[in-house]
Order: structure tokens, then C-alpha cells, then sequence
């Protein structure tokens, strides 16, 4: 038996591929399967099964493409309406995987489908659990995601997913070895660990929703209590994890068609797409097509780009880095953005030989920041998390945080200078292209974030550790 993790941390997600005797199961497989075909064709073993453990909404399964390639048949848990051939397994249902057997868990709260599914080694001991989104490290899953689906109020989720931890998972033995969906950095829940294995008995030591003497109540207020609003993407994703999609192939194939720098203009306005931008802030400052927005390739890609463009269905050029284009094509495909018309041959480097026009960011160093900036006289907008804020701030600035600037831009003076920073760059960079977008220039964009502006001598609050803020 062997059992291997695929993490991908540009989403935090964890997939599983596991084989015995010549046999496979693949667990919440990504949106491009060919790494899954590779493994299969090198282990020599054949795919028997795809296990879901519920309709994933921050990212695109592979789960369609896989079993139209080998066949194997897609497994979800209870409750499960697929609009394709799928087996919505009973509670307790067995599947024989050579030596080993896994067993579905109906574990519902963060969706009603949700499954964890159980590994018994061919000694016939409980070795491992898939936990999906029910349980996570130091976390579990949010409960207010699938309230419209299941006709619920979060707290109801919330009742629902308590008794699912209880009765199904805190059952096991210490010893079980915990395998959840996501780690630190996923939006499915608020306060992951970097870790992404562990165990029951250390879960059940340590993990703030597992204690033992815990109510029922104080579980529904403590799950979700701070719970931030869902990316809008989400929805759009669970509709095509359980209607279909267009296949990953389609997808890159159009992705990676190219476009002249002398088309390229013509070719945004006919077809009303976004230009998106994902070479680095230093980069981009430096010098960008106008009207583009910036999302690094290095960073939280996916993830903000279906927080902030939102819809899937969104028509989209791309500016990339030389080599990075097939990157960029699949690392939207996994969170649904499946319009990509086609990406600037040459990149941004031959539209600028063309002499097209071209923008620039004003950004400014933390040093310069800190000459410039007079107290109770100069606006700061921190673009970082509530949580990021609350630690360690700038005295007197503003908490704005980027996840809400389709909410906060309104209400911007543009005849108010201001300085924008977030912890390193990345964000604000991505901030500051929006604000372009939308013809703010009034202002200045600080060059590593926080993180050099704390070595400054500008004022600050008093440091609070982020974690006694969560818990707050």
C-alpha cells in the first residue's frame, strides 16, 4: 500500500493517490489530470475509483476528465445529485481497492454530501481518514457555504457538522492518521494549520473544535464566529463540479493561442475581456498595458483571481512572463476561468517595442515612505487582513482590505493623495492596478508592504500575536 499527497500551495489543496496490488483510487483529484495519468502509467496500476468528499467550490476537479480516460468511476457521498454517471455511496459503503478497503463516512455540515472517507489497510486496521473540508488541521469546515443547497442557516450546518465530528470521526483511534483537503491559506476555513497531516489523537488534543467537553452550542458560536464572506467564484465552481465543464484540453488549447501585439488592443475590445497581467509588482510598476490588472504568477494566483474578477465566465487576455504561459492557462482552469482567448506573443516586452503606450505604477520605497509621510496629515490605506491589521498597524490607517475593494474604491476622494501598502507588495500592487483601472492615480504605492515599513521609524501600534487575535 502506498498513500501520496499532491499538495498544490497556490490553493492550499491536497489530492490523494493511493495504490494496492496493482489498484488505484485518486481522492479530490486537480482540474489537469495528465500528473495522475503519468503515476498510474509508472506504478503500472490501474485506476479503479475517484473519490469526491463533496462539490468543491474553491477549485475545479479533475474528476470528469479522469474517469472519461480510464473509466474508473467517480464516488461521492450521500445526497450527492451528479449531473453525470457518478455512485453516490451509502454511509458505511465499502470499496475494495486490491488489499485495502475504503469506507464512505457521510459526514455533512459543510455541505450535505460531504464525505470523509476511511482507509483500512489489508490487516483490516483503521490506518487513515480523507476528511475533505470536514475536518482540517487545527480547523474544520466552514459551515455557511452550502446554506441555499440545503435549505439551512449556518448554525443548523454548524449543528449538523458538530455531531458529524462526534459520532463519525472523534470515534477512531488516536492513532488514525488524518489526511484533510486544504492547509493554511484556503478560504474553506479560518484557521488552518501550515500542517497538512496529522492525527486523530493530536487533533483531538489540539484542535480548538474537537474538545471534548465542548457543547453543541459553544461549537456553533466558536465555527462560526468571524467567518468572512465567501469568494463569489464559489458558487460558479460547485455548479461545475457537479454539472461538468469543459475539458482541461479545450482550455489550454485556446490559452495558448497567441496574439500579436498589433491585435492585441483590437482583439480586448471586440471581445470585452480583462487584461490580466501575472508578472511581478516590480515588473509591472515599472511599465504595463493600460487598463491591465495586476496578479502575480508567484503568489496566491488563483485564489485572488476568483476573489476579485469573480466571474468564471469573464473573457480574459494574458500578459505573462516568457515560459510561463501553459503555467498561468492551468492555474486558472483550476478555479473555473475557462475564457482565456489567448495571451500577448513576445509578452509585455514586444508590446513595448511596438511603441504602444504604456502605464506605470508610482512606487515608492519604505525609506522614502518614511521621509515623506506626516503624521495626522497623510491618509494610509492598509489593504491587509483584519487579522494582519489588528496584530500591527501604521498608526492611523485605514484597514481596507483588498478581498473588499469592489465595496471600498467608491468611497475614495480621487483629489485625496494617499499611500497604499499591504504586508510585502504583492496585494497592494494588485490593488493599485485596480485603482488605475478605475482612474485613480492619487497615490502611492509602498514597496515591500509592512514588512519594511516596520523597520522604519514610522509610529505603530503595539504588537499583538495574530493568534490571540483569532481567538479574541
Amino acid at each position: 500500500m502506498k498513500i501520496e499527497q499532491i499538495y498544490t500551495g497556490c490553493l492550499a489543496q491536497g489530492a490523494y493517490y493511493i495504490t494496492s496490488d496493482g489498484e488505484a483510487a485518486i481522492i479530490d483529484p486537480l482540474r489537469e489530470i495528465q500528473p495522475y495519468l503519468d503515476r498510474l502509467e509508472r506504478d503500472a496500476v490501474k485506476l479503479k475509483y475517484i473519490f469526491e468528499t463533496h462539490f468543491h467550490a474553491d477549485f475545479v476537479s479533475g474528476h470528469i476528465d479522469l474517469s472519461k480516460e480510464t473509466q474508473a468511476p467517480i464516488v461521492y457521498g450521500p445526497n450527492a445529485a451528479c449531473e453525470f454517471d457518478c455512485i453516490s455511496a451509502k454511509d458505511g459503503q465499502e470499496f475494495k481497492i486490491g488489499k485495502i478497503t475504503i469506507k464512505a463516512l457521510h459526514t455533512p455540515g459543510h455541505t450535505m454530501e460531504s464525505t470523509t472517507y476511511l482507509l483500512i489497510d489489508e490487516n483490516g486496521k483503521d490506518h487513515a481518514i480523507f476528511s475533505g473540508d470536514t475536518l482540517f488541521i487545527g480547523d474544520v469546515g466552514r459551515p455557511d457555504l452550502a446554506q441555499k443547497a440545503a435549505g439551512m442557516t449556518q448554525d443548523q450546518l454548524a449543528g449538523i457538522l458538530f455531531h458529524s465530528l462526534r459520532d463519525k470521526i472523534m470515534t477512531l483511534a488516536d492513532d488514525v492518521i488524518v489526511y484533510p483537503a486544504h492547509g493554511a491559506g484556503s478560504a474553506c476555513g479560518k484557521n488552518m494549520s501550515k500542517e497538512t497531516v496529522s492525527t486523530i489523537g493530536n487533533q483531538k488534543a489540539t484542535n480548538y473544535a474537537l474538545r471534548a467537553n465542548m457543547t453543541e452550542a459553544e461549537f456553533i458560536t466558536e465555527v462560526t464566529d468571524g467567518l468572512l464572506p465567501p469568494p463569489a467564484y464559489f458558487s460558479m465552481n460547485v455548479a461545475m463540479n457537479k454539472n461538468g465543464y469543459e475539458s482541461f484540453e479545450s482550455v489550454l488549447h485556446n490559452g495558448m493561442k497567441t496574439i500579436k501585439a498589433e491585435e492585441f488592443e483590437a482583439v480586448a475590445e471586440e471581445t470585452g475581456a480583462l487584461i490580466l497581467d501575472t508578472r511581478s509588482a516590480a515588473d509591472f510598476s515599472k511599465g504595463f498595458i493600460p487598463q491591465s490588472i495586476n496578479i502575480g504568477i508567484n503568489g496566491d494566483f488563483a485564489p485572488w483571481v476568483g476573489t476579485l474578477i469573480a466571474n468564471v465566465k469573464q473573457p480574459i487576455i494574458l500578459v505573462t512572463e516568457i515560459g510561463l504561459e501553459e503555467e498561468t492557462v492551468t492555474r486558472l482552469s483550476r478555479v473555473g476561468f475557462d475564457s482565456i482567448i489567448g495571451h500577448l506573443e513576445g509578452g509585455f516586452e514586444a508590446w513595448q517595442k511596438a511603441g504602444f503606450e504604456i502605464d506605470t505604477v508610482n512606487r515608492i520605497t519604505a525609506a522614502q515612505f518614511a521621509t515623506e509621510f506626516k503624521i495626522d496629515e497623510d491618509k494610509v490605506i492598509d489593504i491587509r487582513k483584519e487579522t494582519e491589521y489588528a496584530a500591527e498597524h501604521i498608526d492611523e490607517a485605514y484597514n481596507k482590505p483588498l478581498a473588499f475593494i469592489n465595496d471600498w474604491v467608491k468611497d475614495i476622494n480621487p483629489n485625496e493623495h494617499f499611500y497604499l501598502h499591504c504586508a510585502g507588495g504583492y496585494r497592494s500592487m494588485i490593488a493599485a492596478s485596480i485603482l488605475q483601472a478605475r482612474g485613480f492615480r492619487n497615490f502611492s504605492e509602498v514597496e515591500g508592504g509592512f514588512g519594511a515599513i516596520s523597520k522604519t521609524e514610522i509610529p505603530k501600534s503595539d504588537f499583538v500575536c495574530q493568534s490571540k487575535v483569532l481567538k479574541a
